[in-house]
């Protein structure tokens, strides 16, 4: 088996029903105001790890917290886990800033995410 070697879990986003109350009760938890606050999507940093709400679980219809795995080539490892067994269930895309996201499905239902910073 090859790998592209995925350094961990360093993003997880939430999907909240009411982003203004979500943002209050996480800044609380975190300690820190946040990083990138739209309508869309509001993110914090804390101690090297991403965490983002997304209103109504966004374009993806996200029912639960998604924990991406960040890796260096996302085409690569999506092949790698495709091959081993995860469905696709969002391809790689641009969310912004150079920011390549996807998401699959392992044998069992849950959903794993990738991104790629360029």
């Amino acid at each position: 088996m090859t790998s592209s070697f995925a350094p961990g879990i360093k993003t997880v986003l939430h999907p909240v029903s009411d982003l203004a109350t979500a943002k209050k009760v996480y800044a609380a938890l975190l300690g820190v105001p946040p990083q990138t606050d739209e309508p869309y999507y509001v993110g914090f940093e804390a101690e090297g790890q991403h965490i983002g709400l997304v209103p109504n679980g966004g374009p993806q219809g996200m029912t639960a917290p998604v924990a991406y795995w960040h890796v260096p080539d996302i085409e690569a490892k999506l092949a790698e886990v495709t091959a081993a067994g995860a469905t696709v269930q969002e391809p790689a895309h641009d969310v912004g800033g150079g920011r390549l996201v996807a998401t699959v499905t392992d044998p069992d239902g849950n959903i794993l995410g990738l991104l790629q910073d360029r």
